[in-house]
């Protein structure tokens, strides 16, 4: 069954099956009709998220083992519910002495039956697996060794030993072993195993072999077929060396269930026509439902504004584009240094094997490989060696990126290393298994190279207006037009009715209530910018530099909302976080502990201050911006809610929801206490949830999409559309421009027929004829739900 709408909880110790069994009857009663789940399988003990999985042969025992699964499943199904779970193909923990899978390849090495399950370049490593695990260099680490039987122990960590070595001098015994233990540093340049973006501790996994899909995926598809879980969730399908074929036997296996994959689309990128899936999870929606309520105009005069106040720190990347381009090159030659030198050697292999390509030169192919990743407009392309090579392949690497990195060489003739890597990274070139990996490797680096120069850097460095980066948004142009929108949402309607859409995940860098209240600094770029001086001159502590203090002073207006007492706990290591994925000035590796102090301090001291002038001002420029912020965030809510596709709402964004990045937006969910009235957004949440799943043919598959216009003075500031000619949402966009402009007076909505038609959000209000008056439609709420009069179950508020 297609679920009507899913609701994300994110299990952990803390919050276990059992716990999630408690909330199923107010989630039953909430409107949703499925939970979703992250990920159950066996994890590293303690993960607060689960995709450090280490035996997929097991139901996690810290949330209660598969009979508490069963449980929770048997009562979501007594309250009418089913259960959608994240599972995770790409990647395994690389915990030994947890990973079976692991340990017998370390045991045994490449003659050993699960050496097919890891992609690791053996001949790199001389023979061994690399294992940067070390927190010295080894010499430094000797006297932490000891032998234990067939097991070498070091602090906390096992390693298997090799047949008949136990008893060998260290030294030799360390030689004697199918790995090599090493320093942590050495993983960026040396690392011989494909692992998940730059992270060391989480190995790949190859599913595209048939058998190692069996062995990974036998439990979860167990559990489809017993009704346990009704529908997947796909992560990071960009890692996988064959996309399509993998999503093809997914499907088959799971005979068809309702699946989404966690697919970032980049600009009007489109899902590849051949995946079996029934979309994203949605953060292609949530770029455009957050850019409806961005002012273009004072977007654009923030970015002048944030380069005025910050000044030469605002300049390090430029523009957009150029902060994303410096990133990349940092990222491909510093973190996947150790990946970009296994592309050039299957690119040396490929070209050895044909006269005509022999005397492209190492260093050739490799700034060929570089300048290529660095140029990519999206994660990466979908196509495999020997394939034909479809036409969106082809343009992942268009003739513009090819020209610009060929600028890169000197000397024009050693610039067709370009065309050859171009030629290999689409399949057109070259024969064998090494063409084949070249491939898929260059995919899988695209997009590992991606994800950590534009989500984990250049959205720390640019940061003139921090609402708008979220995955998939575009930061250098936040503002989404009502016409890009319902283009959107009329092309989802036709090629992808139900995929997903989200507002907020255990993955955004900020909840989508301050996210608009932030949103709201678009239409006030003059008062946010004397906000700043007067803070800065009220502040007993100096930023450390002033691009930092503007996203400082950004992130804490976004959580005005925040619990007294709260604010220091969780801004001051969200903004740590964030200056140490920048790198500008310190970062993960490499600290810079002064400059750390100076965050720490101006954090206490001014945007995450409890009281005193500094709170006062802030608070004070809050409050004149409620209005406008809740307009925002009702807007959103409702639009994502009623639009094309399964909304997704993420545990506790039903009400009102202050989180930041991980791991603060994965605290344990608490559901609200029993009768505990709903506030506006909760109340609006639930109408719209019930009339989903009471009118699902209004907004499923066959459902239809229409865009409404409206006209006079104030048309641009009403968004609204009508779902299959049944139900009319209609939403304030821009309030504060409204206000200033003198609201809503000789604006009308066009309705799509006569009606009559009754607001489910206030209940009694009911608007006939061909139009309403926008300044009637919004008197009670900048929000309205009309469904046409009489319609017998309209859950409408009260």
């Amino acid at each position: 069954m297609t679920p009507t709408a899913t609701y994300r909880l994110q299990l952990q110790p803390d919050f276990p099956f059992s716990a999630a069994e408690d909330a199923v009857p107010y989630l039953a009663a909430l409107g949703v009709s499925h939970l979703h789940l992250s990920p159950v399988l066996e994890a590293v003990p303690g993960s607060r998220h689960g995709y450090d999985v280490v035996d997929h042969g097991r139901v996690r025992a810290e949330l209660g083992g598969e009979e508490g699964l069963r449980r929770l499943a048997g009562t979501a199904r007594r309250h009418g519910l089913g259960l959608v779970v994240d599972i995770v193909p790409n990647h395994m923990a690389a915990v030994p002495h947890l990973n079976r899978a692991l340990w017998e390849v370390l045991r045994e090495g490449p003659g050993s039956a699960y050496a097919r399950w890891f992609d690791i370049d053996w001949e790199a490593g001389g023979g061994k697996v690399l294992l940067p695990v070390l927190a010295g260099r080894i010499g430094d680490e000797l006297g932490a060794f000891r032998v234990d039987g067939e097991v070498l122990r070091h602090g906390g960590q096992e390693f298997p030993l090799r047949s008949g070595t136990g008893r060998l001098p260290l030294p030799e015994l360390l030689d004697a072993q199918h790995y090599r233990l090493c320093w942590w540093r050495l993983a960026r340049t040396e690392l011989n195993y494909r692992r998940f973006f730059t992270i060391s501790g989480l190995i790949g996994v190859r599913v595209e072999d048939p058998e190692v899909f069996a062995a990974t995926h036998g439990k979860i598809l167990e559990l489809v077929r017993d009704g346990v879980i009704d529908g997947l969730r796909v992560d990071h399908p960009d890692g996988l060396a064959d996309p399509a074929s993998y999503l093809d036997r997914l499907a088959a296996a799971a005979a068809g269930r309702w699946t989404v994959v966690e697919k970032i689309l980049t600009g009007d990128e489109r899902l590849p026509a051949d995946w079996v899936v029934a979309g994203t999870t949605g953060y292609d929606a949530l770029h455009r439902v957050d850019g409806l309520f961005v002012d273009p105009m004072g977007a654009a005069e923030l970015i002048g504004r944030y380069r005025e106040y910050a000044g030469p720190a605002a300049d390090r990347g430029g523009s957009w584009a150029a902060t994303v381009r410096r990133a990349a090159y940092r990222v491909v030659t510093h973190d996947l240094a150790a990946e970009t030198g296994l592309l050039t050697r299957l690119a040396e292999r490929v070209c050895a094997e044909d006269p005509a390509l022999r005397d492209h030169a190492p260093w050739a192919l490799h700034t060929a490989i570089r300048e290529l990743l660095v140029r990519m407009p999206v994660y990466r392309a979908y196509v495999t060696a020997g394939g034909p090579c479809p036409e969106t392949a082809a343009e992942t690497l268009p003739e513009v990126v090819v020209r610009d990195a060929k600028a890169a060489f000197t000397v024009a003739e050693e610039a067709a290393a370009v065309d050859v890597v171009r030629d290999l990274a689409l399949g057109r070139l070259g024969a064998g298994p090494d063409r084949a990996a070249f491939c898929a490797r260059f995919a899988q680096t695209a997009s590992a190279l991606r994800a950590k120069s534009v989500e984990d850097t250049a959205f720390y460095r640019y940061v003139p207006l921090v609402s708008a980066n979220e995955v998939g948004g575009d930061p250098g142009r936040p503002a989404v037009t009502p016409e890009e929108f319902h283009a959107f949402c009329a092309r989802l309607a036709r090629d992808r009715p139900t995929t997903g859409t989200a507002l907020t995940t255990h993955d955004t860098k900020r909840s989508a209530d301050v996210r608009a209240r932030i949103a709201v600094l678009s239409e006030c770029p003059e008062q946010w910018s004397w906000l700043l001086v007067e803070l800065g001159r009220i502040t007993p502590a100096s930023p450390p530099d002033a691009q930092f203090a503007w996203s400082a002073w950004q992130t804490a207006l976004g959580c005005a909302g925040l619990p007294a007492g709260e604010a220091v706990g969780r801004l001051e290591p969200a903004l740590l976080k964030g200056v140490r994925e920048a790198g500008l000035c310190t970062g993960w590796t490499e600290h810079d502990p002064g400059y750390e102090r100076a965050v720490t301090d101006f954090v206490a001291a001014g945007p995450a201050s409890d009281g005193g002038p500094v709170r006062e001002m802030l608070d004070r420029f809050a409050g004149t911006l409620d209005p406008y912020v809740r307009a925002n965030v009702l807007g959103a809510a409702l639009v994502q809610l009623t639009m094309p596709g399964v909304p997704d709402l993420y545990q506790g964004t039903e009400e009102e929801y202050v989180a930041l990045v991980d791991p603060d937006n994965r605290r344990p969910f608490r559901r609200p206490s029993e009768g505990a009235a709903r506030g506006e957004k909760g109340e609006v949440t639930a109408v719209a949830l019930r009339l989903r799943r009471e009118r699902p043919e209004v907004f499923g598959a066959s459902g239809t999409y229409l865009p409404l216009g409206a006209s006079g003075p104030a048309a641009p500031h009403c968004l609204a559309f009508c779902r299959s000619g049944e139900v009319v949402t209609a939403v304030t966009r821009l309030s504060l421009r409204l206000a200033e402009s003198g609201g809503w007076h000789g604006t009308e909505l066009a309705l799509p027929d006569e009606g009559p038609w009754t607001d489910l959000l206030t209940p009694g209000r009911k608007f006939a004829g061909e139009s309403v008056a926008t300044a009637d439609l919004f008197a009670e709420r900048p929000v309205a739900l009309l469904v046409r009069a009489g319609r017998e179950g309209d859950p409408g508020l009260g």
